[in-house]
């Protein structure tokens, strides 16, 4: 097992424990760049915020992790 094999694993398990506070920090994230940016790309912020809850949540192959967003 190569070094990004057990990376990816360790970022499962990570995701699988703590999927609820991972997703609340996308969320906040999300809301400081809306804010510094006066709201002029939320919609692009939207969408990325989506696809980084997204590909966390697809890790184990399952979306199960990982709450749906209040940004998406």
């Amino acid at each position: 097992m190569g070094f990004l094999d057990k990376a990816k694993d360790k970022l499962t398990k990570a995701v699988d424990d703590h999927g609820d506070k991972i997703a609340q920090g996308i969320d906040k994230a999300g809301a400081v760049v809306n804010e510094k940016t006066g709201g002029k790309h939320a919609d692009k912020i939207g969408k990325a915020t989506g696809k980084a809850r997204d590909a966390l949540d697809s890790l184990d192959g399952k979306n199960d992790d990982i709450p749906p967003g209040t940004a998406r």
